[in-house]
């Protein structure tokens, strides 16, 4: 029977590992909190293999889980602390910003590209066309796209 239990304690290390790489190779994943929590119980239960047969499992797992969580929100933070704020753009904040056509643009479809401040965007015109290379200001946002007319 402890042979059995054993080998339960070192697959749920393998497979906390396993998460864990997971996690490295594509973080937000969230794989960090119940990869650590496995390594864990997986160790608790090779030193204690009757764990598995005791309620005080559950605690320790909560527990574990509990802490593995906190950590992980406090590395991401870590990570995540850099002095730049992310940037949002609403649909009204783009009128009367300047751009450049990167794709003709007409007034029949969305299919002409302007890039303004470094973000492509889809873009149409009031009437004609706009050859590529054109600087553009917008006079009217429509969802994701831009109505430009030519500087």
């Amino acid at each position: 029977m402890i042979e059995g239990i054993i080998s339960v304690g070192w697959y749920l290390i393998l497979i906390g590992v396993l998460f864990l790489a997971i996690e490295t190779f594509n973080p937000g994943f969230f794989l960090g909190v119940p990869g650590t929590t496995l390594i864990i119980i997986g160790i608790v239960s090779l030193i204690v293999p009757d764990i598995f047969s005791s309620p005080l499992l559950i605690v320790i797992a909560v527990v574990t889980a509990l802490i593995s969580a906190g950590l992980s929100v406090w590395i991401y933070s870590l990570i995540g602390s850099g002095s730049t704020k992310p940037e949002t753009t609403s649909k009204d904040s783009l009128i009367g910003k300047t751009g450049l056509v990167i794709k003709e643009v007409d007034s029949n479809g969305i299919s002409g590209k302007v890039r303004i401040e470094n973000t492509d965007w889809s873009a149409r015109c009031g009437s004609g066309t706009i050859p590529t290379g054109k600087k553009v200001k917008v006079v009217f946002s429509e969802g994701v796209h831009v109505v430009v007319e030519e500087c």
